[in-house]
Parts: C-alpha cells; sequence; structure tokens
C-alpha cells in the first residue's frame, strides 16, 4: 500500500471518528468534593442552575440534586434526598432534564412528595405531561377580574370576608389556634372543581389524618395531596410548594375552578433560607436573605384566574411565630395577598371555633364581590362587634352606664348572637345563600 493511500484512508477514518463523537457525545461527569452544611460540593461539573444531576456512590442508592450555586468551576448542589451513606469522589452525572412537575388527570386521588412520586401504595403516577416546576409568568392584562363569589362553606367567612373565584388570602395564626381545622372545613364545603393541598413542613401524623379524616373517601376523588413533611429536605420542601401550584396551574389550564391550599407558606420561607443561607448568601431581615422575599411573591402570583376561564383561589397559611403579626414573612406575605384572615389564640381559648379575629381580618376584593345590602350588613355586624370588644372591660367592672352610647347598648345586647353567627361546627358547612339569610337576620333581631 503506498504511502499516498495510507494517508488517504487514514484522514477519511479521522473524519469518521469525528462524525461519530458528534453524534454520541462522551458523558462528561464531575466529582463530589466536599459537603458543607446541607449542601454537596461538586467539580468538572458542566451544569447550570435548576439542572438536575444524580450523585453516584459505590454500594448506595443514587441521590438526586439540583444545581442551586456556583463559584468558579465548583457547583453547589441541593440534595432532593437524605444524604446517608454518601462519601467523598462520588461521582455526579448530569441529567437531561431540569426541575419538571409531573401532570395530568391521573393525580385525582393520589398523594405524593415533593418530588411527585407516590406515597399512596397506588402504583406509579399517570402522568399526562411534564411542566417546569418554575411555571410561566403570566401577562397581568390577560388576567380577567374577579367578579364571582366563591362560596367556602363557612358562615362567617360568606358573609363578612366574601372571597372570589382566583382571590389569594393568607390564613394568619401562631401555632395550635386552628388553622388546619379551618383548612380543613374549606376542603370539604368550597365549590370547586379540583381541590389541591400542599402540606409543606408540618408534622408527618397530619398527612395521614388530612387524607383519612378530612378528605375522606369522596373528598379525595377530586383532590391532589402533596406532602413534604418536616423530616424532608429543604429542597424537596420548597418544591413541594412549586408542584402544587404547578399541578393547580395544569387543572386551571384546562378550564377548571381550582382550590389551592398551602400549609404553610412560612415553611416554604424556612425552606428558601436553609438553601440560601447553605449556599453563602448574607442574612438580611432577621436572619431572611433576600432571596425569600423574592421567592413569595414569585409563588403566589402564579395562582389567579386565567385567559381561558379557569381559576385558582388559593388559601396560604402562615404562621406567626409568637403570635407576632409583624414578623418580616406575614408583613410580606400580607402586602402580597388579597386579604388575610387572622386567627386569635384568644378568642380560640375561650372556644369559638372557627377562631377569626374579624377585626383584624379584611378581604380586600369584597366591595367588588357584595351588594349593597350584604355590605352595609357587614359594616354594622363589624360595628357593633368592635364596639363590645373595645369597651368589654368597662362592661364586665360595671363602669358602663347604660344608655351613654347607643351603639354599644346594641351592641352588649346582641353580642351573644354575634357570637352564635361566627361560630360553626367543624362539620357542617353553610352555604353563601344561607351565610347572607343569617346575616339578615341576625340584623334583624339586634336591631340595625
Amino acid at each position: 500500500m503506498s504511502v499516498e493511500l495510507q494517508q488517504r484512508l487514514s484522514s477519511r477514518l479521522r473524519a469518521r471518528a469525528a462524525q461519530m463523537h458528534v453524534l454520541q457525545p462522551v458523558q462528561v461527569e464531575g466529582k463530589l468534593t466536599r459537603m458543607v452544611g446541607l449542601t454537596l460540593e461538586a467539580i468538572g461539573l458542566p451544569a447550570v442552575i435548576g439542572s438536575r444531576c444524580t450523585v453516584r456512590q459505590p454500594g448506595q442508592a443514587d441521590i438526586e440534586a439540583e444545581v442551586v450555586g456556583f463559584s468558579g468551576d465548583f457547583m453547589y448542589l441541593m440534595p432532593i434526598d437524605p444524604v446517608n451513606g454518601l462519601g467523598p469522589s462520588a461521582r455526579v452525572l448530569p441529567l437531561r432534564h431540569g426541575a419538571v412537575a409531573p401532570v395530568g388527570a391521573g393525580l385525582l386521588g393520589r398523594v405524593v412528595d415533593g418530588a411527585g412520586r407516590p406515597l399512596d401504595g397506588k402504583g406509579p403516577v399517570r402522568a399526562t405531561a411534564h411542566v417546569p416546576l418554575t411555571g410561566t409568568p403570566v401577562n397581568p392584562l390577560l388576567r380577567p377580574p374577579i367578579r364571582e363569589p366563591l362560596d367556602v362553606g363557612v358562615r362567617s367567612i360568606n358573609a363578612l370576608l366574601t372571597v372570589g373565584r382566583g382571590q389569594r388570602l393568607g390564613l394568619f395564626a401562631g401555632s395550635g389556634v386552628g388553622k388546619s381545622m379551618l383548612l380543613g372545613m374549606m376542603t370539604r364545603h368550597t365549590a370547586a372543581d379540583v381541590t389541591v393541598v400542599g402540606l409543606i413542613g408540618e408534622r408527618g401524623r397530619e398527612v395521614n389524618e388530612f387524607v383519612s379524616t378530612i378528605l375522606g373517601e369522596e373528598g379525595l376523588r377530586k383532590a391532589v395531596v402533596v406532602t413534604a413533611p418536616a423530616d424532608t429536605t429543604a429542597l424537596q420542601r420548597l418544591q413541594g410548594a412549586m408542584l402544587a401550584t404547578s399541578i393547580a396551574e395544569y387543572f386551571r389550564d384546562q378550564g377548571k375552578n381550582v382550590l389551592l391550599l398551602l400549609d404553610s407558606l412560612t415553611r416554604v420561607a424556612h425552606a428558601q433560607r436553609e438553601i440560601a443561607l447553605s449556599v453563602g448568601e448574607p442574612p438580611a431581615t432577621k436572619g431572611y436573605p433576600p432571596s425569600v422575599f423574592a421567592r413569595l411573591p414569585a409563588l403566589i402570583e402564579r395562582a389567579g384566574n386565567a385567559a381561558g376561564g379557569g381559576s385558582i383561589t388559593a388559601f396560604y397559611t402562615v404562621l406567626t411565630e409568637g403570635d407576632d403579626h409583624n414578623d418580616p414573612i406575614a408583613d410580606s406575605a400580607r402586602a402580597i395577598l388579597d386579604g388575610h384572615i387572622v386567627l386569635s389564640r384568644e378568642i380560640a381559648e375561650s372556644g369559638l371555633y372557627p377562631a377569626i379575629d374579624m377585626e383584624a381580618s379584611v378581604s380586600r376584593l369584597m366591595m367588588e364581590l357584595a351588594g349593597d345590602r350584604q355590605l352595609a350588613a357587614a359594616r354594622r355586624f363589624r360595628q357593633l362587634y368592635s364596639a363590645y370588644r373595645q369597651n368589654r372591660d368597662l362592661v364586665a367592672v360595671g363602669a358602663y352606664q347604660a344608655g351613654a352610647d347607643p351603639l354599644l347598648d346594641a351592641a352588649i345586647a346582641g353580642y351573644p348572637q354575634l357570637l352564635d353567627f361566627m361560630r360553626q361546627d367543624l362539620r357542617q358547612g353553610v352555604d353563601f345563600a344561607h351565610s347572607l339569610a343569617s346575616l339578615d337576620s341576625l340584623l334583624g333581631e339586634v336591631g340595625e
């Protein structure tokens, strides 16, 4: 064989090898170098923020992680599952997909974890599509206005804090005041096509109790439960809230009216704080990094009405630690939401449930949802209720003389009826029409 022919064959082989290399690239992998706090550090990993990776250790199950930051050649990963048994020099393999949410009608009646994996023993989840966990921003000019009242089955909320389809409200309370009970009432009695429940960062025992007792077999048929209890990783808790919102968005885009219940928004903020501090973000406001206050509106703004006719009416519980309603998370959430319902420990300790503090609660859209007669009746109720609450110490010690203030006289006479109106059995729902009729009847007895 001549030298010229050998050169030609060699050139062809190199070209073919280069072509095969382009069509079938060699998978590049990184190496785990260390773990600091909750964060894994890898080097040599060709990945971007938000992408997923598999951490592979011989003799251990694979661990899925997400890229949450980088510094030079080092990538910071946050694991979705616990990292027990993980050691140095583990292989880190980039995955082709990013953080996605399984969605579809097959999720109805199912209970899944923050990564979308089934927990109910009913087999794999039959998802018809996968969508980004972060959602797609909605043009605010394309959102239909909120004009239709929503029946939540709670008399005091229907009549005095009217909620509209597509509204976002917060339930503000300290621990043990009845947030979960009120959520359970609304889950059972709200007029919605689909209910999506996100139990984020709460006690694990509440999951089975919520599914079996509060939802029940009938309620679960039109519901999806996403749970990431307090003992799961920070990333799974955060993504559990995003998964619940993505599922709600899917059904809304199908033209359905969705009820989204997220318990709690505070635990979502805590999860984001853990992640941010682990990658070195400095704390700003009472230990919360700035990314926490950027994450909350990005999550909440995904709820609401859509151009296709569907809606997401969302209730977010906000844990006010130490009953401080001005802590950073509560204050930030109150500014983003379309109203807030405050639950009072003092009212709960008196035996009144749901323990709604009517003086501190407001629905910002009630003026557009209620008629003139309902608005006048609700205003009168608040006047009587507030007059008694503000002067109850004078009344209790006998310092008030009857006849000095006609409004207070009417409040003293009608206060027991006002409390009866606000009191409701947890297993009993009161529809919107009966709520308004009860308010009219009450004011007729007390005197307008």
